[in-house]
């Protein structure tokens, strides 16, 4: 099961690690140290969902994504 995007992910990364979002919005984590990436939190080993989406809660046309630090965003 894949979890929301949230700042606490960003900050709990060990200090060896990053991230960065594709541009369908998946994003992935890479070791530095060891030079490879993953799909999966290097802390929970669950994969992370952001980008743009769309919520009920929104006026019609605009929808939800993540800035690269994981701050929350609208997109019309």
């Amino acid at each position: 099961m894949a979890a929301d995007l949230h700042p606490e992910w960003i900050s709990c990364l060990p200090s060896s690690w990053s991230y960065g979002v594709t541009r369908d919005g998946r994003v992935f984590f890479i070791n530095e140290e060891a030079k490879s990436t993953t799909w999966l939190h290097p802390v929970s080993g669950e994969a992370v969902i952001t980008g743009h989406r769309k919520t009920p809660d929104l006026p019609t046309g605009w929808e939800e994504g993540f800035t690269f630090e994981g701050a929350r965003c609208f997109i019309k």
